[in-house]
């Protein structure tokens, strides 16, 4: 069987004081996920662990994105989280604060 793709969902999310760059991934992330429902995995009775997740997070900084984080926000699957250049940095107009945007690309995946 060949991993097929199902769905590719997109999400953005962002820290607007503080840099943070792992929360505007997880905001990323959760929007995605609240653009789709996975009603098709019940009614084909697939299982939902065995579901490929593959998640894409891009951000200014990828080395201060808490990949493990991100991958245990994910409620079912089997969780990869790859995190590259990408998103938008904002800096205040007095330099001392920074909002972070970060986009997210979850694929979603079964055997097939």
């Amino acid at each position: 069987m060949a991993l097929k793709r199902i769905i590719l969902e997109m999400g953005a999310g962002n820290d607007l004081h503080g840099g943070d760059y792992t929360k505007a991934a997880l905001r990323a992330v959760q929007d995605a996920l609240h653009h789709s429902s996975l009603a098709f995995i019940r009614s084909l009775k697939l299982d939902i662990h065995a579901m490929q997740v593959a998640v894409t997070i891009g951000v200014q900084e990828p080395s201060r994105v808490d990949a493990e984080r991100v991958r245990t926000s994910l409620p079912y699957g089997q969780v990869t989280v790859k995190v590259v250049k990408g998103g938008l940095d904002v800096p205040s107009e007095g330099g001392h604060d920074l909002a972070v945007i970060a986009s997210a690309a979850i694929v979603v995946s079964f055997e097939m």
